[in-house]
């Protein structure tokens, strides 16, 4: 069922402009269509003040409500987050969340995965968060995946030597396509647990909305931190 647009969308959307660094190229799906065919690299000084632009750079990617991304900025006010949410209607919600409360330390993405390149200069990201990406179980669907290859090969030239993607998810099967997609491209595993909550949620673990949920009914979470050696 389609969302249906929030109320006075467009004025709401224009006054949270400062936060949103990109918003277009929506509708490419390949790529490298996308890489070629539209680029507006991001200056991270201009988006976050001289004073932030050395600072590290983290990115999400599906955001959502925000509620993950908010809460990190706020433990982390020494990091830049960057947070993608493809859906316009959805990203509306964090970035007023974040003008609200004044952080300076968090800008939106309003752009499909596939569409990275054109945004994110090569080698500037220190970590990229993927939290209970949809699994797309249907085999028809793996290259869509965000952790297949095709997306991690475009993750590897976005982050820093040593950079780690961390990602939590609560499908087994997607998990265990995951770990070997990492292998196969060159990444280190490490911290893999089937069960991040055994023995209780650990001090350093932000709970996601979704991940809540699911705790609550006393299902595992998995979680890895692939290293790019």
């Amino acid at each position: 069922m389609r969302m249906r647009k929030k109320r006075n969308f467009d004025a709401r959307m224009e006054a949270c402009g400062k936060l949103l660094l990109a918003k277009g190229a929506n509708g490419i799906l390949n790529m490298k269509e996308a890489a070629e065919s539209f680029r507006a690299l991001i200056e991270y000084k201009a988006a976050f003040g001289e004073e932030r632009a050395d600072l590290p750079v983290a990115l999400e990617i599906g955001c959502g409500k925000g509620g993950f991304v908010i809460a990190l900025a706020q433990r982390e006010p020494d990091c830049n987050y960057l947070a993608l949410e493809k859906m316009s209607n959805v990203i509306l919600t964090p970035m007023e969340e974040v003008k609200k409360q004044g952080l300076e330390n968090i800008r939106f993405l309003n752009i499909r995965a596939e569409c990275l390149p054109c945004y994110i200069p090569e080698g500037s990201l220190d970590c990229i968060y993927l939290n209970f990406s949809t699994p797309l179980p249907k085999l028809g669907y793996a290259t869509q995946r965000l952790t297949h290859r095709n997306f991690l090969e475009v993750y590897k030239k976005l982050l820093k030597k040593g950079g780690r993607i961390l990602q939590k998810t609560d499908d087994r099967d997607f998990f265990e396509f995951s770990l070997e997609e990492y292998k196969a491209c060159g990444f280190t595993l490490e911290k893999v647990t089937y069960d991040l909550h055994e023995g209780g949620n650990p001090d350093w673990n932000i709970v996601t909305e979704y991940e809540q949920k699911w705790v609550d009914r006393g299902l595992p979470i998995h979680r890895v931190e692939a290293v790019l050696e």
